[in-house]
């Protein structure tokens, strides 16, 4: 049943405002929004500068306001005039009225979503909005609204990919998650790809169980069900079966193990006192002019380090065939091709907007952050790699019957 309100609030609201028809309605209404909005502009400038307005206690900032700037932004209510505050050292990035927007949305879910976006905890978020705009929303609330960024995740992760990807970079980051109240660590599997144009994109983040091959041979068929049909050249890190699982599902694809790996796990071996010296020796073996060379030179190491270190320089002969794939190729493709830091670059901007977190609650909650991170920094790949045409040219030469 419909209720009908005769509160002493409102009918002193309507009298006061001498509301008679609809039409005054909506302006008393379009006055209160704005004067609400005003009042939240002042209450962030104060939250920036950690003072109120006219405050006479000792600052911890030398910064100070300065004055205001007019602005015209639409909103439901119709066009408003607003009084963005200014500060002298111009840092001040309002998040109810974002800088350069002329909309203005009385969702307040868009700025929830962005906060978490930076990393910020549901709790933290619930604070911020509580100390700036006055009023609460419960950590429950605010992780609802951004389960809606699960449904988005969900499409970006099932899009269709393109048929032909020249390089794959694949290596997993780790995080704690809470599981059936006990830590653990969970892996998320990282895809970056480089596309025949030469622009980057990550083609896929699935969260597992600490990092294996039988993993990574489900998320490369997920890849080939959405539509990658040839992968020319992956880079990987040394975990055992992954070349395996690479060519099951892409039986032409060329696999290079990450030298930058390989160099740190044999290092990882070495006391500290000889690692500089052994480390200085290894650079003979990946900067020799050809596969041949670059044998010879593991050769010569092994003359001299092998009865210190013999543990730490096996794996160099037991994967060579891996280890010297980029030997093939021109230095340029070389280059692209010898480590997986593109991937690990990508790790650390994840890694920016979960430091705040040591532990999810759950997978979802990894997922999301994670791909709201992704969409972030995925956002300024807009140009190809560098020399992409040269390689290009190369690669065509290399697999001419395949692109």
């Amino acid at each position: 049943m419909r209720k009908f309100y005769s509160n002493d609030l409102f009918a002193e609201f309507i009298k006061s405002n001498d509301i008679k028809t609809a039409d005054d309605l909506n302006d008393a209404f379009k006055d209160l929004y704005q004067g609400c909005i005003q009042v939240m502009l002042e209450n962030e400038m104060s939250n920036h500068l950690g003072f109120d307005k006219g405050s006479k206690a000792p600052k911890e900032t030398e910064n100070r306001r300065n004055g205001y700037s007019d602005k015209k932004v639409r909103s439901s209510f119709g066009e408003l005039l607003l009084s963005v505050p200014r500060d002298r050292d111009d840092e001040f990035e309002p998040i109810v009225v974002e800088k350069h927007s002329r909309e203005l949305s009385s969702d307040i879910e868009n700025k929830i979503i962005s906060m978490y976006a930076k990393g910020m905890s549901t709790r933290d978020i619930s604070d911020h909005i509580k100390e700036i705009y006055g009023f609460s929303l419960s950590s429950e609330s605010i992780s609802k609204i951004t389960d809606t960024i699960m449904e988005q995740a969900k499409e970006w992760q099932a899009r269709p990919l393109e048929s032909v990807y020249p390089f794959l970079f694949l290596d997993a980051v780790h995080y704690s998650v809470r599981t059936n109240g006990k830590v653990i660590k969970r892996a998320a599997y990282v895809v970056l790809g480089i596309s025949l144009e030469g622009k980057k994109d990550v083609i896929g983040i699935y969260i597992g169980e600490n990092e294996t091959s039988k993993f990574w041979l489900q998320v490369l068929t997920d890849m080939k069900s959405r539509g990658v049909k040839d992968v020319l050249i992956s880079s990987v890190d040394g975990l055992p079966g992954f070349s395996d699982a690479i060519k099951s599902v892409f039986p032409k694809a060329e696999v290079q193990r990450c030298i930058v790996h390989q160099i740190r796990n044999t290092l990882g071996n070495v006391p500290w006192k000889d690692r500089k010296k052994l480390a200085q020796d290894l650079k003979a073996i990946y900067n020799a002019p050809s596969e041949e060379q670059g044998f010879i030179e593991l050769e010569k190491i092994e003359e001299k380090w092998g009865s210190t270190y013999s543990y730490a320089l096996r794996s160099w002969r037991t994967n060579w065939s891996e280890l010297s794939t980029f030997f093939k190729y021109t230095p340029e493709i070389r280059k692209m091709m010898y480590t997986t830091n593109a991937v690990e670059s990508l790790h650390m901007q994840l890694r920016k907007v979960s430091k705040t977190k040591t532990v999810f609650p759950t997978d979802e909650s990894l997922m999301k952050i994670l791909y709201l991170a992704t969409v972030g920094v995925t956002k300024k790949w807009t140009v190809p790699v560098r020399d992409w045409v040269l390689i290009l040219g190369q690669l065509q030469i290399h697999f001419e019957d395949r692109i």
